[in-house]
């Protein structure tokens, strides 16, 4: 009975597409298309359709928050936990199980500190459409552009706070747009691989993410629009021990935030992102 119903709902879930769009004064950012395979009542249950089911109550519980406004109040968190759901889905069809399952774990950690954010500005007021949605979607697609921008692979050597230099390149190109578009800061995250100690790698993550402050100072970013924290190896992006894995978890991870003040009129309530 409980396989059975399982079933059905991985069946239903697999089902249903949640698109958006700007025009209906929705978020533009579609999820993809995560037609899993559903499960037959012969087959035993594995590891991938638990983290199938996973996702989508993870999908569903993003859709409850911009149903609830979330898309309007916080849109930068949104835009990029839509990108993460995205992600995790094209691993679950990769079969890349372990990437999957930790991205799920970074994922509900997100949405439960989002849903924290929502329930405290919403006792205050409501979370809604900005008169000018054309700027607003606008605003997105900077937002969009400026996390793939911050976030590519192969970002340290080995052991070393020294940035790639095509990495180099992004973070000055990424200071381009923050100059002009001033209501925006930076949270970076340093990471490390898995190989060392555990308190030197927290350490080695805390360097790199203020290298990359640094340069991004360089580069004419004001030292207030940032914050840097460390991980260390805690939150890998993939897990293994290959020297690809090492090298693409040797990384510092950004978040683009909405400034708490601005005279932008994207948000005539005066509802921000950052705490």
């Amino acid at each position: 009975m409980h396989v059975a119903l399982i079933v059905l709902i991985l069946t239903c879930f697999g089902c249903a597409n949640f698109t958006k769009n700007i025009g209906t004064g929705e978020l533009v950012k579609n999820y993809i298309s995560a037609t899993f395979s559903p499960v037959m009542p012969h087959e035993p249950l594995g590891p991938e359709h638990g983290l199938r089911f996973d996702w989508q109550i993870t999908k569903l519980h993003l859709d409850s928050l911009v149903q609830e406004g979330a898309k309007w109040c916080f849109p930068a968190a949104v835009t990029q936990a839509i990108e993460k759901q995205n992600r995790i889905a094209r691993e679950l069809e990769a079969g890349l199980l372990l990437d999957a399952a930790n991205d799920l774990l970074i994922q509900r950690k997100r949405l439960n500190e989002l849903d924290i954010q929502m329930n405290y500005v919403t006792s205050e007021i409501r979370c809604t459409p900005p008169p000018n949605q054309s700027e607003f979607h606008q605003h997105l697609e900077i937002i969009d552009q400026l996390f793939h921008m911050l976030n590519i692979d192969n970002q340290f050597a080995h052991n070393s706070i020294e940035i790639n230099p095509k990495y180099i390149g992004q973070l000055a190109q990424a200071v381009n747009l923050l100059r002009i578009h001033k209501n925006l800061e930076l949270s970076i995250t340093g990471h490390s691989d898995s190989t060392g100690d555990e308190k030197n790698n927290h350490k080695l993550a805390m360097a790199r993410a203020n290298q990359v402050k640094r340069y991004l100072i360089i580069f004419g970013l004001e030292p207030l629009r940032i914050t840097t924290k460390s991980v260390g190896e805690t939150l890998p992006l993939f897990e293994g021990d290959s020297p690809g894995v090492h090298l693409t978890n040797r990384r510092v991870s950004i978040e683009i935030l909405s400034m708490k003040k601005s005279n932008t009129s994207l948000f005539p309530r005066g509802i921000y992102e950052r705490e």
